[in-house]
């Protein structure tokens, strides 16, 4: 069992940045890929990030790479993602998910827990 939980959402204009936290409980987190997503209201969810348990590599969507980073630190059971330059059209709740799957897993459906999400909002 894994709980999920985001933080670090917000309303900030655009070029600005924000650092999203997602707070795991459980007792094997560092087993698990954690993947951060995002849907916008009308839209379907869209993948962002994800980062493998151990942490040797990171895969980005196109739309954010070169802006979005994600990282986690094992000891405190939380993966990140700083994301800079934010545009308007990153606006949405943004997810937190996990999945026991290795290797890359850009669906949703490859995902046994999420978080409630937390809303970010960049303005023009």
């Amino acid at each position: 069992q894994v709980q999920l939980v985001e933080s670090g959402g917000g309303l900030v204009q655009a070029g600005a940045s924000l650092r999203l936290s997602c707070a795991a409980s459980g007792r094997t987190f560092s087993s698990y890929a954690m993947s951060w997503f995002r849907q916008a209201p009308g839209k379907e969810r869209e993948f962002v990030a994800q980062i493998p348990g151990s942490g040797d590599y990171t895969a980005l969507a196109d739309s954010v790479k070169g802006r979005f980073t994600i990282s986690r630190d094992n000891g405190k059971n939380t993966v990140y993602l700083q994301m800079n330059s934010l545009k308007p059209e990153d606006t949405a709740v943004y997810y937190c998910a996990a999945t026991p799957n290795i290797g890359i897993r850009r669906s949703p459906l490859g995902y046994d827990y999420w978080g409630q999400g937390t809303q970010v909002t960049v303005s023009s």
